[in-house]
């Protein structure tokens, strides 16, 4: 199964978990401090939650988890074949999910979107990376202890 990510930033995580959760009438699958994610059954969508209140209502970024690291590999060659860059993320640890991952680039408008799998669940932003640039906000990382490196903001 492929589904679609959608990260907003938002102003306020719990106000905005609480529309979100009756929006989809589901509770989110994953929350963390200024962070919440949603696997959403139907329509299938995973929507990211970060919390950064001078971006508040503006897109993050988006993305395309799909099942599995052949999944990843299949989606970066296809591209590749098509004209499309990308940047390599294997087995980086972002959004609290250790994931094999590409950024592609070149958006007319300036999109960033990440193809990926998540591999296992952290308990950190980053694990035990220093941080490559991914959906984090100033905002969340003042908010969250845990994160061992600096927050970037996404590629956008």
């Amino acid at each position: 199964m492929s589904r679609i990510q959608l990260a907003l930033n938002v102003a306020d995580i719990d106000e905005s978990v609480a529309f979100y959760t009756k929006l989809f009438g589901t509770e989110p699958a994953k929350r963390r401090p200024g962070y919440a994610n949603f696997a959403i059954a139907q329509p299938p969508l995973k929507l990211v939650l970060l919390e950064h209140s001078g971006s508040a209502g503006s897109l993050n970024h988006l993305g395309i988890e799909v099942t599995d690291i052949d999944a990843v590999d299949a989606e970066q060659t296809r591209l590749a074949q098509s004209g499309l860059a990308s940047v390599d993320e294997r087995g980086t640890t972002c959004c609290y999910a250790k994931q094999d991952k590409f950024w592609v680039q070149g958006a007319p408008n300036g999109e960033s979107w990440e193809i990926y799998t998540v591999l296992k669940d952290s308990q950190t932003f980053y694990g035990d990376e220093n941080g490559p640039a991914c959906c984090a906000t100033a905002d969340a990382a003042a908010n969250a202890a845990s994160w061992e490196a600096p927050v970037t903001p996404c590629r956008s």
